[in-house]
């Protein structure tokens, strides 16, 4: 048998539900991996290695017809997310060792279905700026030249590209979690804005933050989001199923719309070949594909996003400034001073215009399986000062659509990167279902693989 570090949370739960694998010896190889790794890729900003192992033994007291759906199944918790146990610090000196006795509603949920929840992974200031935590890249090589694992959920990307754990939460505001997810080489979905409860974290923006997570198969993130709470209004799954029993297998027959957006200018070589790829990859396998052009009023996405962020970071980061702003970075500064002049205007007309959008870009993805779209300009870059752009990703943040990074495509130098798989409002299971034929071709055909 492999490793055990190396199973996905599905393979995991199956082993232990039949007894073949305690929590307490899954959990002794993760912290065993964390111990050869964490010198080099960072990813922890609190692990407490005997709180996990006693956690794990109580968890293997438990009848087998008592456990939850995530019995023993070790997660790994952005750092701007309350957990009861641990200190959440938000990556900020105001809040160092800063406790909180409550559960955020995500890790409450996770705790009942049986889910260890392993540690705190690192973020940016508050998830909210653009400045590198300590973490790297997993597939940075030679580590002596480190890339960004992107950001703000730089941890829970790179913990789970790194085998330090099976799965792991992130949040969204810009692109906090697909862009981790391309630059690391792993699945990341930011479901449906408000599909899961954002009660217990801190929050930039109401009506952009998102709870996310990250595994290294559809499957587990089909399994945690159905733990969250995904739920679609139907059994609907893009006719996936349908073919299925028809005797026709994978993407055969699916319709899918290649929408490069109003920022494609700033694809680099990595993501135009991907593009491509995926577009190839799809056709040989029987799909059909065509190339999407969005109706302009789309092309003020990036501006509106802009301006709503600018807003909420006005409000938001108010008491930490009032606190003490010698202790926030200085854009958030800016942002509670209002330093760029947004006027009220201008924050009303980008709520409105994202507004009348999203009823449109639901029609125009529903005609397809999933729309087909970049997750990032290119392959992480170089250094861990900066976290990479947002600019593929704030588009569907502020749309509210729900989104999946499929990895499997490589950049010029070797490095991983995704493509994203974006359907309709509240159709989230429809997407992973969608998501696990994509995965299965292009992880196999699009020319990247793990070294790991």
């Amino acid at each position: 048998m492999q490793e055990p570090y190396r199973l996905t949370a599905s393979q995991a739960l199956q082993l232990i539900q039949a007894n073949k694998l305690t929590v307490e010896a899954y959990a002794q190889s993760l912290l065993s991996r964390i111990e050869s790794r964490d010198a080099t890729v960072h990813a922890w900003a609190y692990l407490n290695r005997e709180l996990v192992l006693e956690q794990a033994r109580q968890l293997d007291k438990i009848p087998i017809e008592k456990r939850g759906p995530l019995h023993g199944i070790p997660i790994g918790i952005k750092d701007v997310i309350y957990t009861k146990d641990m200190p959440t610090q938000h990556n900020s000196p105001l809040f160092k060792d800063s406790h909180v006795s409550v559960d955020a509603a995500s890790v409450a949920i996770l705790r009942a279905a049986g889910a260890l929840i392993f540690g705190k992974t690192t973020t940016t200031e508050f998830a909210a700026t653009t400045i590198g935590s300590p973490t790297i890249n997993p597939h940075s090589s030679p580590p002596s030249t480190p890339r960004t694992p992107g950001g703000s959920s730089s941890g829970s990307g790179a913990a789970v590209a790194d085998y330090q754990v099976p799965l792991a939460l992130g949040t969204q505001t810009g692109g906090s979690i697909i862009r981790p997810g391309s630059f690391n080489g792993v699945y990341a979905m930011k479901p449906t804005w408000g599909a899961i409860s954002r009660e217990g974290q801190k929050v930039y923006s109401l009506i952009l933050d998102t709870v996310g997570f990250y595994a290294r198969s559809v499957e587990d993130l089909g399994v945690l989001g159905g733990v969250l709470g995904l739920k679609d209004d139907d059994d609907d799954d893009g006719g996936v199923s349908d073919r299925k029993e028809a005797g026709v297998e994978g993407v055969a027959g699916l319709k899918f719309g290649i929408v490069k957006t109003c920022v494609w200018p700033r694809a680099e070589e990595g993501t135009v070949s991907a593009m491509q790829k995926a577009e190839e990859i799809l056709k040989r396998h029987g799909a059909i594909v065509e190339e999407v052009d969005l109706p302009d009023e789309f092309d003020n996405m990036p501006d509106w996003h802009a301006k709503i962020m600018a807003a909420a970071g006005r409000t938001t980061f108010l008491a930490e400034y009032r606190i003490d702003k010698s202790q926030i970075h200085e854009s958030l500064v800016g942002h509670v001073e209002n330093v760029n002049g947004a006027t009220r205007a201008e924050q009303l007309a980008a709520f409105d215009g994202i507004a009348i959008l999203r009823p449109r870009i639901d029609e125009i993805a529903g005609r397809y399986a999933a729309l087909v779209t970049p997750s990032i300009p290119g392959e992480a870059p170089l250094g861990i000062e900066g976290t990479g752009s947002a600019a593929f990703n704030s588009m569907w943040t502020a749309l509210h659509t729900p989104v999946v990074n499929i990895p499997g495509f490589q950049g010029e130098n070797g490095m991983p990167v995704g493509v994203s798989l974006v359907a309709p409002r509240f159709r989230d299971q429809h997407l992973l279902s969608v998501a696990k034929e994509v995965g299965d071709i292009f992880e196999k055909e699009g020319g990247w693989t793990s070294a790991l």
